[in-house]
């Protein structure tokens, strides 16, 4: 039992034994109701018919020459009464039907044939080669894996046995050669309005991996496109005339989108079993798998979740319910069940006594929504959507929903939020803040440069940079005060020349502090030695004022030191008399 539908009508000796893909719903003779349009497969007692339900009733039943792979509804004109097209696909061709009469037929364009298979056909004709010449030559071709497909004549002479293979090609030699393929699915694609009754393009998946899209007034290709695999499912979007997207499920387990102006797949996702149906519902793609899983990707072939089925999945549809602005999706299972889904959010449960195989949700009759159902043993059952249902009101009691917690405002610490606060102005500023940040630091290496030219010139490195007298000075202080140590190590970084002649010069501020020495003369200095010299400071200033103390080194012959050092004094200990 369900809440949501109304049981209208139940047949369940209907005795329908068709595909998803050969159901649809049309107003097909111009008035104010909606009819079902059914491509009956048949069975070996009956061929193959086109059914036409109008309410409880049969209004049309007509034979069909071909096995029906699809059947769609769509406009070719704008004629008035707008009555839409039936467009039925049956093995190669496409037959159009209008106020249920024919109106056109289209044939998908010949495949190229094997010019090898062709040469040998003709010279069969012209008696230059013999039956089992010919037998053994189209052989070798059909082992070839990258030769062109044998045509249907070539094929059925390689099946017939050999006492008949010559009276076969006396009766067929003279036939051309021709190589058709199938066409495994169809839809429909808005032209340049997307009404409902505007004027659309016929999709068309076919059996070589090819999709047509043709024109609705004239019936010629307008785009073709290679496809990786055979198409089974097709699901468009869009104008043909502006932009639009076709979805295409393969029968490798590819899913495909193909864009205008692409002649390569935009997107491809690999699933892991084939596809049962797929649906578009908004910027999603609904999916059903023969693995019992429903499910959903978005445009760029994002996985956003997925439902596990305890039973298996033979049915998928789309709940389009314009007047309350829902959409949803269909499941049919294998256990009697059709499950009514919001996103990922279970809705409502119909029960059948058997399996449902098709599920078409739209106009029929008089009723805006309508469900009508397909059993596996042919049975037709039509169920009625209640006028006062309210189907968020199911949602509501199946899912919890958002939190209300989600609308309260957190307690954010001060340091998160300064950094938040921080983040965003690095954001905003981000072009800004970098240039500054480039300014500064051309600035920094600018200083940088400044200050090591300065000590440079005026010899304030603590190694020297000339080649006569390579120096490496260190000074220290020692003691509390007022008297204190000044401990000066001079070393000759040269490699082997010792230095002669250098002595040491400090100078500072007489009156504060008072040198032992303020001339030290150097000895031979040998390289690579350290050579240690101490003298002692007395500070003679009561007030703790300090100043430092220069030390020079000299090279006689040089007018200039070639060494400088600033030693900064510490502050002096009180003077104990």
């Amino acid at each position: 039992m369900s809440d949501i539908w109304l049981e209208a009508h139940a047949d369940p000796v209907a005795n329908l034994h068709t595909f998803p893909s050969c159901v649809t719903l049309s107003n097909v003779y111009g008035q104010t109701n909606h009819q079902c349009v059914v491509a009956d497969n048949g069975d070996l007692a009956w061929p193959p018919k086109l059914k036409v339900y109008d309410g409880t009733s049969l209004s049309y039943d007509g034979s069909i020459v071909e096995t029906p792979t699809a059947i769609v509804s769509f406009h070719v004109d704008t004629t008035e009464p707008r009555i839409p097209a039936i467009a039925l696909a049956a093995g190669p061709y496409i037959y159009v039907y209008k106020n249920i009469r024919p109106y056109f037929k289209f044939t998908v364009p010949s495949l190229d044939v094997n010019q090898m298979e062709q040469d040998l056909w003709s010279q069969a004709k012209d008696d230059k080669i013999d039956v089992q010449m010919l037998h053994d030559m189209l052989e070798s071709i059909k082992s070839d894996a990258d030769a062109v497909p044998l045509t249907p004549l070539s094929t059925k002479f390689l099946q017939t046995p050999p006492h008949q293979r010559t009276h076969f090609v006396a009766v067929y030699r003279d036939n051309p050669l021709r190589r058709q393929t199938v066409i495994t699915c169809l839809e429909t694609l808005k032209k340049s309005h997307p009404e409902d009754d505007a004027i659309s393009c016929l999709v068309i998946g076919t059996e070589n991996k090819d999709l047509y899209i043709l024109d609705p007034e004239a019936f010629t290709v307008l785009v073709k496109l290679p496809l990786p695999s055979a198409p089974v499912f097709l699901r468009s979007t869009g104008l043909y005339d502006v932009d639009y997207r076709i979805l295409v499920a393969c029968r490798n387990g590819n899913i495909l989108v193909m864009k205008k102006g692409l002649n390569t797949p935009k997107f491809c996702i690999t699933l892991n079993s084939h596809p049962v149906g797929i649906e578009r519902i908004g910027k999603s793609i609904v999916v059903a798998t023969m693995d019992k899983n429903l499910m959903c990707y978005s445009n760029k072939m994002k996985s956003l979740w997925t439902i596990p089925m305890v039973h298996n999945i033979t049915c998928l549809a789309c709940m389009d319910f314009k007047a309350k602005t829902f959409k949803g999706v269909l499941v049919g299972l294998e256990s009697g069940e059709i499950r009514l889904y919001r996103e990922k959010f279970l809705i409502d449960t119909l029960t059948l006594p058997e399996a449902p195989v098709i599920v078409q949700f739209g106009k029929y009759d008089r009723e805006d929504s309508t469900l009508l159902i397909i059993t596996k043993t042919g049975g037709l059952y039509i169920y009625i959507l209640k006028r006062n249902v309210d189907l968020n009101q199911g949602l509501a009691v199946t899912t919890v929903g958002p939190s209300p917690k989600q609308f309260e405002k957190l307690n954010v610490p001060r340091k998160t939020k300064t950094f938040v606060e921080q983040t965003l102005r690095e954001r905003e500023h981000g072009v800004a803040m970098h240039r500054q940040f480039q300014h500064d630091l051309y600035k920094l290496r600018l200083t940088t440069a400044r200050n090591f030219a300065e000590a440079l010139q005026k010899k304030m490195m603590p190694v020297s940079s000339n080649n006569f007298a390579p120096l490496k000075l260190s000074a220290n202080v020692q003691g509390l005060g007022p008297m204190f140590r000044l401990s000066i190590e001079v070393m000759n970084t040269s490699a082997s020349n010792p230095i002669i002649g250098a002595y040491v010069v400090l100078v500072t501020n007489d009156s504060l502090y008072v040198l032992e020495k303020s001339y030290i003369s150097l000895p031979l200095l040998v390289p690579s030695l350290t050579y240690t010299f101490n003298t002692m400071v007395r500070c003679t200033n009561e007030q703790g004022v300090t100043d430092s103390i220069n030390v020079f080194v000299y090279v006689k012959g040089k007018c200039s030191p070639v060494l400088t050092a600033m030693i900064d004094m510490p502050a002096s200990e009180a003077i104990i008399l």
